[in-house]
């Protein structure tokens, strides 16, 4: 039996700087309901239900006029409860899916047509296709624009990685502040590829997201800080954030509060321009909100 994860603060309120209009949420998930989508007997953790309402709850309260779904590892390569939630509100929402490295064209173009813009490939999640298939997914997913998530277990991975996806002929979004602890810091060498790699090219991009578990001192996460704050500073236009609601696989770490979260992540970004660029201008350009 799978360990089942615990729920999500549900205390909602406004933040303390509003951000601006079309901002977005790029890392979200959405589980079951599991009667109506059973989570997958493959799965690594077990979610409780957390709905698309509730998700766009939560964006309204934070001002929020835009999110992406990151279909959750829990529901396997099985993407109808992602494309569920995203049929809510079409226009407002995009979505990541986890596909089989065999799926067939038209599989791909329905997932387009249902509001994906990318796939996930992950090291760190039980079942999930991993980055040996970076080269061959993007060759399949090239022509429908569409981009790579690409989460790893540590960030020592993208150091190995470097060369391979510097010359990825899709983007490439690294989640997650490429999984940097805190207390391996800016310095550390697979933090330091990522942010080559952001200087370097214009196809990668760095996620500021779930650096609550990435903490090693815990709330309110003040390791995290300088790292975050190297990511923004070295390429403003490759940067994107999310909430990374409801927080699943967090057994052993504080449940966070999402407005405490994006107020650091306001803080952090630092002034109006910069909060511009990576809430609205960017996710806009990445997932094709202005299409």
């Amino acid at each position: 039996m799978t360990r089942p994860c615990p729920g999500p603060d549900y205390n909602f309120r406004p933040p303390r700087i509003r951000p601006p209009a079309g901002a977005c949420c790029t890392q979200a998930h959405v589980f079951g309901p599991a009667c109506r989508f059973p989570y997958s007997e493959g799965r690594g953790y077990t979610p409780p239900d957390a709905g698309i309402e509730t998700y766009l709850a939560l964006l309204d309260m934070l001002g929020l006029d835009r999110g992406v779904i990151v279909h959750g590892s829990a529901h396997g390569s099985d993407n109808r409860a992602s494309l569920d939630g995203i049929a809510t509100a079409p226009d407002r929402l995009r979505g990541i899916a986890v596909v089989d490295p065999d799926i067939a064209d038209a599989g791909l173009e329905k997932l387009d047509a249902g509001g994906m813009r990318g796939i996930r490939l992950s090291t760190m999640l039980k079942g999930a296709v991993g980055s040996d298939q970076l080269m061959p997914m993007a060759s399949r997913i090239r022509d429908l624009g569409w981009h790579i998530v690409l989460h790893v277990n540590d960030s020592g991975e993208i150091a190995a990685l470097e060369d391979l996806l510097r010359n990825l002929p899709v983007p490439v979004v690294i989640d997650h502040l490429g999984r940097v602890r805190g207390g391996q810091g800016v310095e550390y060498p697979g933090f330091q590829a990522l942010l080559r790699l952001m200087r370097e090219t214009d196809h990668v991009w760095g996620k500021v997201a779930s650096w609550y578990r990435l903490s090693d001192l815990g709330p309110p996460y003040d390791d995290m800080t300088p790292i975050a704050r190297a990511m923004i500073e070295a390429r403003t236009d490759r940067v994107i954030w999310g909430t990374n609601w409801p927080h699943p696989i967090l057994w052993d770490y504080p449940m966070p509060n999402d407005t405490d979260l994006f107020d650091q992540f306001m803080d952090w970004a630092g002034d109006d321009a910069t909060r511009r660029q990576i809430l609205v201008d960017n996710p806009a350009s990445l997932y094709g909100f202005d299409a």
